[in-house]
């Protein structure tokens, strides 16, 4: 047995219980190598079941025949294959843009516990902690791939992280591999083509182990990161705190609680909470944070990020995306009960409990000057009220509100409104779901 196959067998041992291996094969000599090591385990071994995934991405004419290839090297090792076309959306990075439909690909198919393996090897570590490094990126950055992590309902594993491109290229001929050549790595207008092709070799003239102690400083960086993202979840822990409306689920933090914290410690922790949810600003664009965290206490600032925003209110941050940033049509909803839940559009749903007495009842959103009868307190102005409920103001303007005519009857979710007598009834909003994060 060679060094790659022990190292293989080694790095997968605590995957055996998967329920499925799927296998990210794009054809080229990376994945071919991988597919095959695999197919001849199995043969020898019981091993979970192995599917490969091919995504064709479209962008090149060369790429159609390769779902052909993939399918034939598959049919000849008895591994079933997937081919899953996407589209690659336009953007300013096409590699990111494709890199993106393909993770998203993997992401829909992995089921409960099922592991992707993907054949990234010790070269493409080092290029990818040297690519970030010129690109100015942080500790996580710097850690480049990570061997593990989850991904969608499953988990995504790189098992030849530790092996060198020569040794696979050397495993496929010696086993008399076909693999397909991306004419696209030859472009070096292609920044990670230019490391490859022009860089590594010159560093690996005066520095032949420059490929292996690039990877190894990337795992010290990785362990750096680990005990980072372990002080920031003791930090988050502390910083959770309890909301105010705990029918609202978006995710928060107690403001005070995260401004105790030095500067460092705050966008550590930041970093940390943000990532699942959004793509994460480079230094120059956190100024954005001390902003928002330094504005008068009466203010209503705002961090706007790509893939959502931070705001502050009743003395915690809100990340707010989705639903929440689209702006609400005038709502009219006539009603007399609800048996179920009715969706409000990009407003989450609402469901009436009761039935009520003859009139025009309806629901509608606030639109000022509202005031509510409360019992023993007489009538209150609803923006009052809404301000000793410390209800968030990106929350205000959604709130349902159940009329009788022209007359303010319950507000949503609302404990002075589950006191109003108004036939019995009680009126429960669902709002949008919060962020759940990303999927890659």
């Amino acid at each position: 047995m060679t060094a790659l196959e022990l190292r293989l067998r080694q790095a997968l041992q605590p995957w055996r219980t998967a329920p499925a291996w799927r296998i990210a094969f794009s054809g080229g000599l990376d994945s071919s190598v991988l597919l095959h090591l695999l197919a001849d385990w199995a043969r020898h071994e019981e091993l979970p079941p192995l599917y490969a995934i091919h995504v064709h991405h479209g962008l090149q004419s060369a790429g159609d025949a390769w779902p052909a290839h993939c399918a034939r090297v598959c049919e000849q090792l008895g591994i079933a294959l997937e081919v899953v076309r996407v589209q690659v959306a336009p953007g300013a990075s096409l590699e990111q843009a494709a890199r993106s439909a393909r993770y998203q690909a993997f992401c829909e198919r992995l089921k409960p516990g099922e592991v992707l393996l993907s054949a990234q090897h010790r070269d493409d570590q080092a290029e990818t902690l040297l690519f970030r490094l010129l690109r100015g990126a942080g500790v996580r950055g710097l850690a480049a791939m990570p061997a593990s992590r989850s991904l969608g309902q499953g988990g995504l594993f790189r098992p030849l992280l530790d092996s060198s491109r020569a040794e696979l290229r050397e495993y496929a001929q010696s086993h008399g591999l076909a693999w397909i050549e991306d004419p696209s790595n030859a472009d070096e207008r292609f920044s990670r083509n230019f490391l490859r092709r022009q860089v590594m070799p010159l560093l690996a003239e005066r520095w032949p182990q420059v490929t292996a102690n690039i990877a190894r400083s990337a795992r010290h960086l990785g362990e750096a990161q680990q005990l980072l993202d372990e002080l920031a979840a003791m930090d988050l822990a502390a910083a959770h705190g309890v909301s105010t409306c705990p029918w609202l689920t978006l995710p928060s933090l107690d403001l005070s609680a995260v401004s105790a914290l030095s500067d460092r410690r705050q966008r550590n922790l930041l970093r940390h909470w943000l990532a699942p949810l959004t793509r994460l600003p480079d230094s120059d664009h956190w100024a954005g944070w001390c902003d928002l965290r330094d504005a008068a206490t009466d203010a209503a600032p705002i961090w706007k990020l790509t893939d959502g925003e931070l705001h502050r209110a009743d003395g915690r941050l809100w990340w707010l995306s989705g639903e929440w940033l689209r702006p609400l049509d005038p709502l009219a909803l006539a009603c007399d009960s609800f048996s179920e839940s009715v969706e409000l559009p990009d407003n989450g749903h609402v469901h009436l409990q009761g039935e009520l007495p003859q009139g025009r009842w309806h629901l509608r959103y606030r639109q000022g000057g509202e005031s509510l009868l409360l019992p023993g307190r007489g009538r209150r102005d609803l923006k009052r009220l809404l301000n000793e409920l410390r209800v968030p103001a990106f929350v205000r303007p959604r709130l349902p509100l159940l009329f009788a005519g022209d007359k303010l009857m319950a507000v949503a979710n609302l404990s002075q409104s589950s006191e109003i007598q108004a036939g019995g009834v009680r009126l429960h909003w669902s709002p949008p779901i919060g962020a759940q994060g990303l999927s890659w």
